[in-house]
């Protein structure tokens, strides 16, 4: 997901029929369910990029594509030690343990399975994996997660209700979290020094907190969420370049003042579809706090603007004077 994209949200009605629907479908999946061990016969053709070993002398099939196969055993995989790109997406899985014999792997989808939680999954012994998908399967936390070169981490779509337990020494190359769709209130025990893209649109968020340990975040998207104030942006975000509040409950211009100490760095800022877009002077109030933004919105500031946020400013600036010496 690129840093400017938005992702339309459910209302709350759909959202609720939603998830009931996810649930009951859950529930006839699993009585469906029928053993299906993964074969030679699914697996040899799946294989494909043949490359030199590490030795040099040989070669092996690196990359290995079991999408949609109703999997739900990969025993069969761990013979296959030389792969480094594996796609096991829109199985029956909720146990990578096969996985741990595969210690060259760098890529793995696994969106779409029954994995229900990280203690006890091989992600950690697997020393040199830096993409990892596991969106919508059934994950409630992130106990246990860890993984030495993870670069990026999609768990869009789980039922993700708190951010606790992570391994953060573990977890030191992160520079992507995907995290849209999940049950989240908070921002809460993110704590990942090189994090660089987070992505909590479509949560239950009315809290922003923790945010002042992640320094060199340069996007955070927080679209569709339960946001009254922005409370909680720190001014030790000193990377924070891309903003997106869209979709939320912020309605005073008070709440811009959270903002400013971001100012120095924050280049775009999206607040549509909150009732503060509909105060007077919206556009005029942001600038006047934010004088180096380039995108209001998705809207390029015009040279006009800034020139008129600026003098709005001094009005500030001088009105406060005033009301400093009557006091």
């Amino acid at each position: 997901m690129s840093e400017g994209e938005d992702h339309a949200g459910l209302s709350e009605g759909e959202e609720a029929a939603n998830e009931e629907g996810q649930e009951e479908n859950m529930s006839e999946k699993e009585e469906q369910i029928e053993p299906c061990p993964l074969t030679k016969e699914i697996l040899i053709p799946g294989l494909s990029l043949l490359c030199r070993t590490g030795n040099g002398l040989a070669h092996a099939f690196v990359k290995l594509e079991l999408k949609d196969r109703r999997l739900t055993d990969i025993a069969l995989v761990s013979s296959f030690v030389h792969l480094r790109f594996l796609d096991v997406s829109s199985n029956h899985l909720s146990d990578l343990s096969p996985l741990v014999a595969l210690t060259q792997l760098l890529w793995l989808k696994g969106d779409g399975n029954m994995v229900a939680g990280f203690r006890g999954q091989p992600l950690g012994q697997l020393i040199y994996l830096q993409w990892l998908s596991l969106a919508l399967n059934r994950l409630r936390d992130l106990e246990g997660l860890e993984g030495f070169a993870l670069e990026s981490l999609n768990l869009i779509g789980n039922g993700i209700q708190r951010v606790s337990g992570l391994l953060y020494h573990h977890l030191t190359n992160l520079v992507t979290l995907e995290l849209r769709g999940n049950k989240l209130e908070t921002t809460d025990g993110i704590y990942l020094p090189n994090l660089r893209r987070l992505y909590l649109a479509q949560n239950t968020i009315k809290r922003l907190e923790g945010l002042g340990k992640l320094e060199r975040l340069t996007t955070l998207h927080l679209r569709d969420n339960q946001l009254e104030t922005l409370d909680g942006i720190s001014p030790n975000m000193k990377s924070l370049q891309y903003l997106n509040i869209r979709g939320n409950l912020v309605s005073s211009q008070r709440a811009l003042r959270s903002l400013v100490g971001v100012s120095r760095t924050l280049r775009a800022l999206v607040l549509a579809e909150n009732p503060l877009v509909e105060t007077e002077d919206y556009r005029l109030c942001v600038l006047s706090r934010l004088p180096l933004l380039e995108r209001l919105d998705k809207e390029p500031i015009s040279p006009e603007e800034k020139s008129e946020a600026q003098e709005k400013l001094r009005e500030f600036k001088d009105e406060a004077a005033v009301e400093a010496e009557e006091y």
